[in-house]
């Protein structure tokens, strides 16, 4: 007989976050009050405001935009490479430092659970401020030529699936090749990105070196269009992705973007079932599948599929979904109710279409954004379900006979961000791994990330890489 196993709550405390009731704006070393309309930030786990924050107007943006060209003028750019990365150093011990304070009150802000908070975002952003601490004294060796010079001013936009992360991602690389950075973290998550600016203040950083503005869409397309921006880094949907690149043709303007996906996970019949299963778990339960380059295609070898799906539904169905602060729960709450009525409305249609729809029978939360584990198996390349982007944890399962045919339905997608490969052979890693058009593939893991690998898309998933040598490119004029 199985035993059920009852969990008791482990909730962090949120006073570890030290939450205050409204936030400033960033500009020149100082917290400033913006001239637009003020943001509330919401709990999606409860739906409580956290704080009221203050937005940049397109006046503040030019303001922004000017203190970091002279900050690059006067100071940054001019620095050597040995003194930047005494900063950096700084800024990933400050965040080491204050990991806890910023885990809490990322997943507060964002809904994500505390433990991937605790153990991904936190310690990988102060991962990448180490990694490229380390770059700054020595591009010369980078392979970009012998003198590689810096861009001048960065305007960098973030999502808000990994805040603090995206910020680090971002404002890192740019940092140790010699730029300035204006930072706008998405409108619903802006708090663990205002925190990094008073680690960014704690660690003596000159003023207009980075400067950090919440708000909406409309302080994003300031600062994408901004003249006086050399380079432009952008984060988000392929919609927003394609506007900022038409925007920007014939600029001059340097562009990064890191877009949509729709990753196809291959499992083959030789693969090893249970750890493929935590993997195809991983690829697309973590964060809720808020993630670009979420494992959302499942193609299972026809002959292990039953098995397979049977595994897979028993692994789902002990998924714990509750309060993000929870040390227990497995997936936390939904960033958005716009986001959750994307989700149900996608699921929807995947119902509408024919295909079979499993959702875990785990219990929700009455308050807040919450969305259960859901896995439609029968599912055909011309459902929305299979062709569209869900952003939530919505698994969609098709099957293939042949390696080929699987590779061709993976690659029957305009997005290309990331793919997975589950076999027991080497050759036929390889073998999948050249066909694929996929930006990253990982083999027999998945959502496996590092500073020092390079991390980036394809097609409509976008062009540029962020990470390893090759991230430093798209902030060098080579």
């Amino acid at each position: 007989m199985s035993q059920l196993w009852e969990y008791a709550p482990a909730p962090e405390s949120r006073d570890i976050a030290n939450l205050k009731p409204a936030y400033k704006m960033f500009v020149d070393g100082e917290f400033v009050e913006g001239s637009g309309e003020p943001l509330k930030t919401i709990n999606p786990g409860t739906e409580e405001v956290l704080a009221e924050v203050s937005t940049a107007s397109p006046s503040d943006v030019d303001t922004a935009v000017k203190v970091a060209r002279r900050a690059y003028d006067r100071v940054w750019g001019k620095m050597p490479g040995t003194e930047r990365a005494k900063y950096i150093y700084r800024i990933a011990r400050l965040i080491q430092e204050r990991s806890r304070e910023l885990a809490v009150l990322e997943s507060l802000d964002n809904g994500k659970p505390i433990k991937e908070s605790r153990d991904v975002d936190v310690p990988t952003a102060a991962a990448h401020f180490f990694y490229h601490a380390g770059w700054a004294d020595k591009l010369s060796y980078a392979g970009y030529g012998p003198d590689p010079r810096p861009l001048g001013v960065a305007g960098q936009v973030i999502p808000w699936n990994f805040p603090l992360l995206m910020a680090a991602w971002k404002i890192a690389p740019a940092l140790a090749t010699g730029n300035t950075v204006v930072l706008k973290p998405a409108e619903t998550t802006p708090l663990t990105a205002l925190v990094l600016a008073e680690i960014i203040q704690q660690a003596d950083l000159p003023p207009g070196v980075v400067n950090i503005l919440p708000g909406a869409g409309d302080t994003g397309a300031a600062l994408v269009g901004h003249a006086d921006v050399d380079k432009v880094a952008f984060t988000g949907s392929t919609e927003v992705g394609k506007l900022i690149q038409s925007q920007l043709a014939g600029t001059g303007k340097k562009l990064t973007l890191e877009l949509g996906g729709k990753a196809a996970n291959i499992v083959f019949d030789d693969a090893p079932v249970d750890q493929a299963v935590e993997g195809i778990v991983n690829g697309i339960f973590f964060n809720q599948g808020h993630v670009c380059c979420a494992g959302s295609r499942l193609l299972l070898q026809e002959s292990i599929a039953e098995e397979f799906l049977e595994k897979l539904r028993i692994r789902v169905s002990t998924l714990r979904v509750g309060d993000p602060l929870d040390k227990n729960t497995d997936v936390g709450a939904i960033n958005s109710r716009e986001q959750l009525t994307k989700i149900q409305e996608l699921a929807a249609a995947g119902e509408a279409e024919g295909a079979e729809r499993w959702t875990s029978a785990c219990p929700l939360p009455d308050k807040g954004f919450y969305f259960a584990p859901t896995v439609f198996s029968g599912v055909s390349q011309a459902m929305r379900i299979a062709r569209e982007e869900i952003f939530g944890p919505v698994l969609s399962v098709l099957t293939f006979r042949t390696p080929d045919e699987a590779v061709a339905k993976a690659n029957n997608t305009p997005y290309g961000l990331s793919a997975g490969i589950w076999t027991d052979k080497g050759s036929r890693i390889l073998w999948a791994a050249q066909k694929m058009r996929a930006g990253v593939v990982w083999a027999n893991t998945f959502n496996r990330f590092d500073p020092t690998a390079p991390f980036g898309g394809y097609q409509e998933s976008g062009f540029g890489r962020e990470g390893g040598r090759a991230g430093l490119e798209a902030y060098l004029d080579v």
